[in-house]
């Protein structure tokens, strides 16, 4: 009987494995094809995904045409801005992600940012995903730009960036998050 039990046990516990690996399998670089829109990115993406047709003529455009801000992206190198994830979510149908996407990713290829810590998230008209992540993160508008550290969101920029730059807005979002840092050390203290 006790055979017959651990063989149960064993036999269960490999199941809930199976079923979890399978879980966690994500599509990435989905392309749907839409009558509205014509082609489509729809869910996980990786940021080479961009440069193939028909997002490679607004993405590489926005690209190679913006002049960085070298004073903001000095700062962010400064702030180790390589230390914190990214969540991006966008829209290949969008105009705002049309300009401000490309500009984000030309940042990150000037700070040399971990592609590990960058997740691009591409939605639907609706700001739906496959995966539904645009809920967990209450995304209204696209782009946003959401900046997170120990899993914790510290900032976003939302549709565009507030001073103009994006680059600009990040060193800000960095600012606030040294600004609560104290704060915690503090309230601590006292």
């Amino acid at each position: 009987m006790k055979k017959v039990i651990t063989r149960i046990i064993a036999l269960s516990v490999l199941a809930i494995s199976l079923q979890e690996f399978n879980a966690q399998k994500l599509v990435v670089n989905r392309e749907v094809e839409t009558t509205a829109d014509g082609k489509m990115l729809l869910g996980h993406q990786l940021k080479d995904q961009f440069t193939k047709e028909p997002y490679a003529d607004w993405y590489q455009k926005e690209f190679n045409e913006y002049a960085l801000d070298q004073k903001a992206v000095s700062e962010l190198k400064k702030d180790k801005f390589n230390s914190y994830n990214l969540i991006v979510f966008m829209g290949t149908w969008c105009e705002d992600s049309h300009r401000d996407f490309p500009r984000l990713m030309k940042i990150l290829d000037e700070l040399k940012y971990p592609d590990s810590r960058l997740t691009i998230i591409a939605v639907n008209r609706k700001k739906e995903s496959p995966t539904g992540d645009e809920v967990k993160y209450n995304i209204q508008k696209v782009p946003t730009i959401i900046v997170e550290k120990y899993g914790k969101e510290i900032g976003r920029i939302i549709e565009m960036p507030t001073t103009g730059y994006i680059e600009r807005d990040l060193v800000e979002i960095l600012k606030k998050d040294d600004r609560s840092v104290i704060k915690e050390i503090f309230k601590k203290e006292n």
